[in-house]
């Protein structure tokens, strides 16, 4: 049978034609839907709202790979499947994380502030020491495109289960030791109470001077106070930012005049890049709950991501 899908709020043109490309019919909620497929824009209270009265409603595709916004409520919808873009966009934002640490690296950041020619600096990427936080599409993507500079690769990640491609692969409890040693420390770990500031003063300071940080994950991943006087102060050799603490990041903050920083605008990930890509995991997901086999990019609801 043909699963009935709502698209919301507004029936996309490319995630229609990927529910009928899976096999699915797009209609207006009802009690005979079965899944619903998310585009931006529609709220945690609306999304409760539909969940309670439908109970027929198995099956929730979130249009982002994070799914902090609707963490309270998968808690209390547990029984249903909730699937996110995780592992999807992988390759836009890895690319964009590679990127960030090559300009870094290189001092593009430098001579792009600059307004009279400079001395030449930089430093190359093969050899160094990285550690990627975060073992998901986008941390696996990462490991792999570094992997072409460098095999000194620490992951970090939840379990200690070895991540193929990197030399060590370490749990939380050994995430200080590995910093000590990073040249490069890039987070791509999911939002979640555990990463809240996970990058802290301490953390900071454990890091040598000539090392670099890039976050491509979530802004309150970092404490952006303790960062800006790390680099204040000089006890940081760089921090690209694609996501901020406060996001947007006001005008006239002090991380803008940081000649240390590099702020980008959470553009790892642009619509025209994420919608081809959502488009084939809710096309797969479609046809997946029509027949029984397992969806992809579930979110483990327990963990948060």
């Amino acid at each position: 049978m043909e699963p009935k899908i709502a698209v919301l709020p507004e029936p996309r043109g490319d995630l229609v034609s990927a529910v009928q490309a899976g096999g699915g019919v797009v209609e207006p909620v009802s009690k005979a839907t079965r899944g619903l497929v998310l585009t931006e824009g529609l709220d945690g209270n609306t999304l409760e709202t539909l969940l309670t009265e439908y109970p027929g409603i198995a099956w929730i595709q979130l249009p982002l790979a994070g799914v902090d916004q609707y963490e309270d409520l998968m808690q209390r919808y547990p029984d249903r499947q909730w699937t996110s873009g995780k592992g999807a966009f992988g390759q836009p934002v890895g690319e964009f994380a590679l990127a960030l640490i090559l300009a870094m690296l290189r001092g593009v950041d430098a001579f792009a502030r600059a307004q009279s020619w400079g001395i030449p600096q930089g430093t190359s990427l093969h050899g160094k020491r990285v550690v990627i936080v975060g073992a998901g599409g986008v941390g696996r993507e990462i490991l792999r495109l570094v992997s072409a500079f460098t095999e000194h690769i620490t992951v970090v990640r939840a379990h200690p289960e070895p991540v193929p491609g990197a030399e060590k692969t370490v749990t939380d409890d050994g995430m200080d030791e590995a910093l000590r040693d990073a040249d490069v420390l890039v987070l791509a770990a999911p939002m979640t109470a555990e990463t809240a500031r996970l990058i802290d003063a301490r953390r900071l300071a454990l890091l040598r001077p000539e090392a670099f940080l890039v976050n491509i994950a979530r802004g309150p991943m970092v404490d952006t106070a303790a960062l800006v006087a790390a680099l204040a102060e000089g006890r940081l050799a760089g921090a690209a930012l694609d996501v901020t603490d406060p996001q947007p990041l006001p005008d006239g903050h002090p991380l803008w005049s940081e000649p240390r920083a590099l702020v980008t605008p959470h553009t790892g990930e642009t619509p025209d890049m994420i919608r081809p890509l959502l488009a084939a995991r809710v096309e797969r997901n479609v046809r997946n709950l029509g027949t029984g086999f397992p969806l992809e990019g579930q979110v483990d609801v327990r963990a948060g991501y």
